[in-house]
């Protein structure tokens, strides 16, 4: 005689499964019992005039709001050019001699601008104080003809 094909993993796993079927099965009749009816209308949720969820639908007599389509602003509103050719003051926060380029932080505004070691007019070193121009590279603005300013 062969031995049961039925270990004793399998029927272990097997009780598992029977209690988890039954606890599923319990929770759902619990479920049944403490709910309410179910209606569809005490499930709706509302928002209100200020965005708020509330549970009552809104109230169809209050005046609303008239916006015109061409009040609505999409997106960033246009800044201000700026004039790129005025002579800017800044101090060279970071300049690598070997691959030619550096940062030139402007003095009044804190902005960082990058610099390439062909719009130098003289030679820069970190910590230097300098006069530049601006002018609109391809990621931004750009320091050119800097020179050192004592």
């Amino acid at each position: 005689m062969g031995r049961s094909q039925n270990t004793f993993l399998k029927k272990e796993r097997e009780k598992k499964k029977l209690q988890k079927r039954k606890e599923k099965q319990e929770k759902k009749e619990e479920r049944k019992a403490n709910s309410t009816s179910g209606d569809l209308d005490e499930m709706m949720a509302y928002l209100d005039e200020n965005g708020n969820i509330v549970d009552s639908p809104p109230d169809e007599t209050k005046k609303k709001k008239e916006i015109k389509a061409k009040d609505i602003e999409i997106g960033v509103p246009k800044s201000a050019p700026q004039d790129l050719t005025s002579e800017r003051r800044g101090k060279v926060a970071f300049f690598n001699d070997a691959k030619g380029y550096g940062f030139i932080d402007q003095n009044e505004t804190n902005e960082r601008f990058f610099v390439h070691v062909n719009s130098l007019k003289s030679q820069i070193r970190e910590g230097d104080k300098v006069g530049f121009k601006l002018e609109k590279g391809p990621k931004g603005l750009v320091a050119i003809e800097v020179k050192v300013v004592r």
